[in-house]
């Protein structure tokens, strides 16, 4: 009998011990955790932003902007005295879908030692898909810190509706870096938008926390992969190509027109934070195709382009800012698998255009 009293006693003890952790673990939301790193130290920081979910690429998706920004090269890089540093801000086309570090943007930018203010220009690829101007801006303002001397923005339409701003999983769970950004560029977002999650007293229990745990770890592990291979993504030896052949539609996001529709005030944020931007209206897949008469790609109904093209000359003429409208520089052959997505050979022409505009900015 008093072996089972004891027993239950330390079942009881263990018990309580582990409850008290798990609800204790709620005051440890405050550390930033994401910020202790093996990256830039044990292992070299990564190329670009963490993302994918293959075990094989050696890279996650998660949603600590803090392990995001500390497993990658920008923080790991002091800036020298002859260092040109320049932010490159934009979507899974700026990331390097389907590309290899060096064939990014950012590597053929690297490779071509840009003079810059008699300095040279190092770029730092913070693209990461999905396409959201409140996510390349909450990109954007944690990067401020790093002293960039400019930011190159690659936009496209898709990136500006109003109704895309929460849709980004890395947006909805960071809402209270999303608040932060709404009252400080004093944007017209809706901070309580039920888009954006907030958790509750349980949702920040070490039970709940633990898959976020275990992805810092994983980030972590990988890094010594990473390190060994350079493979950051799967690269396949076949893919489907981007759609040509189109619906018979006119549609984008429900709407008749752009007027009021498009996040301006998120564009003017991220321009307010760093006015040295070079504004880049990205490329885009014209389609020569069933019903490309209607719709340019997959992505975009002729009227609604054209429209987001007139209204973007319009804003970057007011607010007398550097601008390259490079939409249409890409023949149809040089995307991959996506209406935005550019072949290594894609990326040299629009690179070629950004280093003659970074010279060109500098020489004003």
């Amino acid at each position: 009998m008093q072996n089972k009293l004891r027993l239950f006693a330390v079942l009881f003890k263990a018990t309580l011990l582990v409850a008290l952790f798990n609800f204790a673990f709620i005051y440890l939301n405050d550390i930033p955790l994401g910020k202790f790193s093996l990256y830039n130290s044990l292992f070299p920081g990564r190329e670009r932003l963490p993302f994918g979910e293959h075990p094989q690429a050696y890279n996650l998706n998660l949603f600590d902007l803090d392990a995001m920004f500390a497993s990658h090269i920008l923080t790991g890089t002091p800036k020298t005295p002859d260092e040109y540093r320049v932010l490159l801000i934009g979507d899974s086309s700026v990331w390097g879908t389907l590309l290899k570090p060096d064939e990014t943007l950012a590597g053929q930018l690297n490779s071509k030692s840009v003079p810059a203010c008699e300095k040279t220009a190092r770029v730092y690829n913070l693209g990461y898909p999905y396409i959201s101007l409140m996510q390349e801006l909450m990109i954007l303002d944690e990067a401020l810190q790093y002293q960039p001397d400019m930011v190159i923005w690659l936009i496209t339409l898709e990136s500006l509706p109003s109704d895309k701003q929460f849709g980004s999983p890395l947006v909805a769970n960071n809402s209270e870096r999303v608040r932060e950004l709404i009252a400080k560029y004093d944007l017209n977002a809706d901070p309580n938008d039920p888009a954006l999650v907030n958790a509750s007293k349980w949702d920040q229990t070490f039970v709940s926390q633990r898959r976020a745990l275990a992805d810092l770890l994983r980030l972590q592990i990988y890094g010594m992969l990473w390190a060994a291979t350079g493979i950051d993504q799967i690269y396949p030896e076949n893919y489907e190509r981007a759609q040509i052949d189109l619906e018979a539609s006119d549609d984008f996001h429900e709407l008749k027109s752009l007027q009021n529709a498009l996040a301006l005030d998120v564009l003017d944020a991220g321009i307010s934070a760093v006015p040295n931007t070079i504004l880049v209206n990205e490329p885009i897949l014209i389609s020569n195709g069933l019903n490309s008469d209607i719709r340019y790609n997959f992505f975009y109904p002729r009227w609604a382009y054209d429209e987001y093209r007139m209204l973007l000359s319009e804003y970057v003429t007011e607010r007398n800012l550097t601008y390259l409208d490079l939409w249409d520089i890409a023949p149809i052959e040089e995307f991959t698998n996506s209406a935005v997505h550019l072949t290594p050979a894609g990326e040299a022409l629009l690179a070629d255009k950004i280093a003659q505009a970074i010279q060109t900015t500098c020489n004003k």
